[in-house]
């Protein structure tokens, strides 16, 4: 296959090192600088720093519409801010088109933000495309370590691209065509490991962090079948497997957020240090107006953006949640 990923941050360097295994790949950055310093020392300095990059996998700052005109498979790497800009760029695109980005877009066109689905779906009509998603950090995937991803489309097509691209002997991928529920998962994991970092910067200990984990579940799960998901993908990869690993990691960049503000840090601290995108962030709020839209309470996560917002110190976010009323574990 020819495999073209658009992005070269951490994550989409870890996926063209796993395929340039198998396939030739070209990785795109719009900074020529970075493509040119990249080819020569053959690896991501900045992102990636001491992982090679195969001699399959060359890189790139060539216009996109050529670059993607004779691939069979193209992947958008970028942040979700980035992926509407992407998409309009790529819409006469006839291979399968797959995005790595989890969270919900900042409002643009609507009183709420939206899934990547849905942002195709206004921008790119014609593309045939889906979601590779799942607990995954960059850093292990670059280095062959195990993992298992969820290829998620309506489309068989894309989802059989996605395995035949990336599924190998380090690398699992399993199909679901559930896309609205995987990509609920991916958005959502991000703003409650924001705090379940705060959890465990305040000492409150492993009973804490586990009915964070667990109430956390069931909030995404809600926030999905009202939009259409099914609640068992919830279960699976793309839920509770990249909850947990978001939660608990110590390479989530989520996670480490809660920590710093945990740690008296100020939200800019603490994003600041970072260096890289800390998708619960940006997306916090635009996950919480979602769910007032379609009448779905999700406490955890609006206890989130109070504290983001500043309306909470860490403490006072906890106590905010342990005061609340009694209710039925399932209701």
């Amino acid at each position: 296959m020819k495999i073209v990923v658009l992005g070269a941050g951490a994550w989409g360097t870890a996926v063209a090192i796993s395929a340039a295994a198998r396939h030739g790949v070209t990785l795109w950055t719009r900074d020529a600088q970075q493509a040119v310093a990249m080819q020569a020392a053959r690896e991501n300095a900045r992102y990636l720093p001491g992982i090679a990059l195969p001699l399959a996998l060359s890189v790139s700052a060539a216009p996109v519409p050529g670059l993607i005109s004779q691939a069979d498979l193209v992947i958008i790497a970028t942040p979700m801010s980035g992926l509407r800009g992407l998409l309009t760029q790529i819409g006469h695109c006839t291979a399968p088109v797959a995005w790595l980005c989890k969270g919900f877009e900042a409002p643009v066109s609507s009183p709420f933000g939206l899934l990547a689905h849905e942002i195709r779906a206004q921008v790119a009509t014609n593309l045939i495309a889906g979601v590779l998603s799942g607990p995954s950090f960059a850093q292990e995937v670059a280095r062959g370590q195990p993992t298992a991803l969820v290829a998620a489309s309506e489309h068989a097509s894309v989802r059989d691209a996605l395995v035949q691209a990336f599924h190998g002997p380090t690398l699992r991928v399993y199909a679901n065509d559930d896309i609205v529920g995987v990509e609920v998962g991916g958005a959502v994991k991000n703003v409650l490991a924001i705090a379940t970092g705060l959890c465990d910067g305040l000492g409150l200990g492993l009973n804490a962090r586990a009915a964070l984990i667990t109430r956390g579940l069931a909030e995404m799960t809600r926030l999905g079948v009202a939009l259409g998901a099914r609640a068992e993908t919830f279960m699976g990869l793309s839920g509770l497997g990249d909850l947990v690993l978001t939660a608990t990691g110590d390479l989530s960049r989520n996670r480490k957020v809660g920590l710093l503000l945990a740690q008296g840090q100020t939200l800019q601290q603490a994003v600041a240090s970072l260096g890289h995108v800390a998708e619960g962030v940006y997306c916090a709020r635009t996950v919480v107006q979602r769910a007032r839209s379609l009448g779905v309470d999700m406490p955890i996560a609006q206890g989130v953006v109070a504290l983001l917002d500043g309306q909470f110190q860490p403490s006072e976010a906890v106590a905010t949640l342990m005061g609340r009323g009694p209710t039925a574990e399932l209701a």
